[in-house]
């Protein structure tokens, strides 16, 4: 699909003319189709914020966030569900151990190239925040301004394997299948995807803290207390190595999904931030003159 047709698709050649708005399209990358939506505006209006979803993720599992979010900031709201996730093809190949890697350069790039992307925040959920930091931390795209990193993953934690474990048990007792499979036209596709990479012995010494160093755009990250797949130290390592301005928020009560258990803390707070960086990006700087 070309990227006029595209935009054609998901924002009605261009005009966008309420925040609830909402446009679907399929778009092939590396061979297999991907299924995207857009919330808002079109990303020749406003910013666009770019989501990229969590590990057993997809559009319709992020529920109304995008469309809050999208009233919310008055910015351009772009989902896809990655191979194998929701109505998106599988992946031509096996996923490999370092698929967080390969969607981030691989496959992100393309996606932000066929839609227009001119200026976005990358907006990750827990493997999709890895993913948004893996690229805005290895590929010095100038359109990445900002970052937002829900439940960030920079290295594997003994308590995630666990819970990973536990959710391979829920899903092949039928109890998860059955949920997935609402969402997931292939849900065997999708759970063993994630999972065996995480349960593999390979990538117990998975960790991408290095790409932090390379951070140069201000992020807001956001965790929950009681987050049952990572501890506050992927939290710590990203505040002690980010060269650019870190804001955190820790939420009480709050496990995996902060966009789902706190809803409205997490959408003040990216809403803040977003405030701020567009004031950043904003003001003018008038140098002396001699």
């Amino acid at each position: 699909m070309s990227q006029y047709a595209l935009r054609n698709a998901l924002w009605a050649d261009g005009v966008a003319p309420a925040s609830n708005y909402v446009g679907r399209a399929s778009i092939e990358i590396d061979g297999a189709t991907l299924e995207v939506a857009s919330y808002g505006a079109s990303p020749d209006q406003a910013a666009t914020i770019v989501l990229l979803h969590e590990g057993l993720g997809c559009i319709e599992l992020w529920r109304d966030f995008p469309k809050q979010l999208a009233s919310a900031t008055g910015y351009c709201v772009l989902a896809y569900s990655r191979h194998g996730y929701g109505n998106s093809a599988p992946p031509v190949q096996t996923r490999p151990l370092d698929y967080m890697s390969v969607e981030a350069f691989d496959v992100l790039p393309q996606l932000l190239d066929a839609v227009g992307i001119e200026r976005c925040v990358l907006l990750g959920h827990s493997d999709g925040a890895s993913i948004a930091a893996l690229y805005t931390g290895g590929a010095a795209d100038h359109r990445v301004c900002g970052l937002v990193l829900m439940a960030p993953h920079f290295f594997t934690e003994p308590m995630g394997i666990e819970a990973i474990e536990n959710a391979k048990v829920a899903y092949e007792s039928g109890r998860l299948k059955a949920s997935l499979a609402r969402y997931h036209q292939r849900p065997d596709t999708a759970f063993y995807g994630w999972c065996n990479a995480w349960l593999d012995p390979g990538f117990t010494d998975w960790n991408i803290s290095d790409c932090i160093d390379y951070l140069r755009v201000p992020t807001l990250v956001i965790q929950g207390a009681d987050d049952e797949y990572g501890t506050l130290e992927q939290i710590e390592v990203l505040q002690q190595r980010s060269y650019a301005p870190v804001d955190s928020l820790i939420l009480d009560d709050c496990r995996h999904a902060p966009h789902l258990d706190q809803p409205q803390l997490t959408l003040r707070a990216i809403t803040d931030y977003i405030g701020r960086l567009d004031q950043f990006e904003n003001t003018v700087v008038h140098l002396p003159t001699r």
